[in-house]
């Protein structure tokens, strides 16, 4: 008996006979189950995140976002971002739906504030409007209608719900149903067509074919989607050779890292500078604007003028805080009683004040403030670069002191007094100030300050080039000589149009330059600009412009600069500006009387 037969017989509740004999045949050994086959031994490797956010760029996973590799690690910002201002509710819908009753005075207020209007005399609120006044005299207006009288129909309730059993409605539905169809070719949603098919061997509920698998998380679009070959080639390793790793290293961009294809051939620290150092310039753009000349340029004298202007600060402080008036202060610092302060009664001064200033400070300090170069600082100098004039005004009985001719002592500059009685001294020196020089520090004020006194460049008239210095070509002739081509720059050749187009940009030598529009001249405050000094005029014009400026001429001097002032032009024209350079060069004595 075999083991299959034998579990048939226990199956079958027949008893073994002879259980001490052994069954004959093979023992299958029971193997492992489906599940235990398709149930993995290891976990799968996880993906590390490095590598997960360059997937998550190149091929992301099913029904998530294609997120980019450098913005893996950014806070989610815009998911919760809200634009706007939050709008602040004003009242609910239920308060506007619903309001709250109203009292018995709010009512009648209401209604008092109604009353003015003619629409609420006509119609008042919650009444209709009264059209008596209107309508024929005599009229009743109870009994008396108006229209066509309409015969009453069907309701609205029997056209939507008729009074029909269901199964007559639909009979009735399905007959005009049937006609729409032949007509119209037209079926109800989810209808099946009719095609006019043989229906006797088959229902037509039947369904034919074969039923196509349908996943919902959208497997098979997956592997639609990538084919094979391609799925393979991300896979599979690539392989590049060392050569070309290494130029790609060299010649490509680096995450993180600075390009620079020569890193490894140069052995530089990282903080090398290549190039020559270059002396900086000993000349600034105000230099190459004002034209000054060498000998004068401020390009590294930049600390001298900032000590400079450091101690003039901490004069002005020092004055404004120990001396009462500028008179007073000014003779603190003239000790001498000379009117006038130089360098050594300066430098006694700043030592007064804790000041200990070296030769080239004091020369500096002394070159700036001295703006007539005359070697000394006057009442005018020392109240504009020595004090706050602004905040010290002078009183009537000190300008009769500094307009008026003082007599001077050898007593002390404090002890010092001035009278105008006294005969009996010697010296008269001359005032401190003109009368001119005093301007009122408010308008209708009998207070004054001293005239504002502005330092102004004065800028070259001819330019040397280096290589008319150096005459370009040993033993020939200069290059002043040389005959010039081309057009030049500024066209003084051709006469300046009347009226200029605005497409024409030629310089016709009557434009102004950069010093001019820096700092422009006081008569353009006035009105009068360069085309005004420049522009021909008879000699009647400009005898009474001048006359009209305050300068008088003799009759004499004034023909003798028409004439040399014609002969400046070709064409024997007069301006302004030609007739005021002649003035200059005729001495003072035989043009200005």
């Amino acid at each position: 008996m075999t083991l299959i037969e034998r579990n048939v017989t226990h199956n079958c509740k027949y008893t073994d006979r002879f259980p001490g004999i052994p069954t004959a045949g093979k023992v299958i050994p029971t193997s492992d189950r489906a599940k235990t086959c398709l149930q993995e031994i290891t976990p799968r490797p996880t993906t590390p995140p490095v590598v997960r956010k360059f997937l998550n760029t190149t091929r992301p996973g099913v029904g998530s976002i294609r997120v980019f590799h450098g913005r893996a690690n950014d806070p989610d910002i815009a998911s919760n971002l809200v634009h706007g201002l939050c709008t602040k509710t004003a009242a609910s819908g239920g308060t506007v739906i619903n309001p709250p009753p109203k009292t018995i005075y709010q009512q009648k207020l209401h209604r008092f504030r109604e009353d003015v209007y003619a629409t609420s005399q006509k119609a008042p609120l919650g009444k209709s409007h009264d059209q008596r006044p209107g309508l024929p005299y005599g009229l009743n207006t109870d009994k008396t209608t108006f229209g066509m009288k309409l015969s009453k129909g069907m309701a609205a309730d029997e056209l939507i719900n008729p009074p029909k059993p269901s199964h007559q409605v639909e009979k009735e539905a399905q007959e005009g149903h049937n006609s729409y169809i032949r007509s119209h070719n037209a079926y109800f949603v989810g209808e099946r067509v009719d095609r006019n098919y043989n229906w006797s061997r088959s229902s037509k509920d039947s369904r034919f074919g074969v039923s196509t698998p349908h996943y919902n998380n959208g497997r098979n679009v997956l592997r639609s989607l990538n084919w094979l070959c391609d799925t393979e080639k991300h896979h599979s390793a690539k392989l590049v050779s060392k050569i070309c790793d290494d130029f790609r290293e060299k010649t490509q961009s680096q995450i993180g890292k600075v390009h620079d294809p020569i890193t490894d051939t140069l052995k530089v620290p990282p903080n090398h500078t290549f190039g020559i150092l270059l002396p900086p310039d000993t000349f600034g753009a105000g230099d190459l604007i004002h034209s000054t000349s060498s000998t004068e340029y401020l390009r590294g004298t930049d600390r001298q003028r900032a000590l400079v202007s450091a101690v003039r600060q901490h004069l002005k402080k020092a004055n404004f805080h120990n001396f009462n008036s500028l008179l007073h202060a000014f003779r603190q610092y003239d000790k001498k009683g000379q009117g006038m302060i130089d360098k050594k009664d300066l430098w006694d001064v700043c030592r007064q004040f804790n000041l200990d200033l070296s030769g080239a400070v004091l020369d500096s300090l002394m070159d700036y403030c001295d703006l007539y170069k005359d070697g000394h600082i006057n009442f005018l100098e020392f109240a504009n670069f020595l004090n706050w004039k602004d905040k010290m005004p002078i009183n009537k009985l000190e300008q009769r002191i500094i307009t008026s001719e003082r007599r001077t002592s050898t007593a002390p500059a404090n002890m010092q007094r001035i009278s105008f009685s006294d005969q009996k001294e010697p010296a008269v020196s001359k005032a401190l100030v003109r009368l001119d020089d005093l301007e009122p520090a408010v308008v209708g004020s009998t207070l004054k300050t001293p005239k504002t006194l502005s330092r102004s460049r004065e800028a070259q008239d001819h330019f040397v080039t280096s290589s008319s210095t150096i005459q370009a070509v040993v033993g020939s002739h200069p290059p002043t000589d040389y005959r010039p081509y081309g057009i030049p720059t500024v066209r003084t050749d051709l006469a300046a149009p009347r009226i200029k187009r605005v497409s024409d940009h030629t310089n016709y030598g009557d434009g102004a330059t950069a010093y001019e529009l820096l700092y422009p001249t006081l008569l353009s405050l006035r009105g009068v600009y360069e085309e005004h000094l420049f522009c021909p005029r008879t000699k009647e014009e400009i005898s009474k412009i001048f006359q009209n400026v305050g300068l008088s001429i003799s009759k004499e001097a004034f023909e003798e600069a028409w004439k040399l002032a014609s002969m400046r032009h070709p064409t024997g024209e007069v301006c302004v500006e030609i007739f005021r350079n002649v003035l200059k060069e005729i001495p003072p004595t035989q043009s200005i009387e």
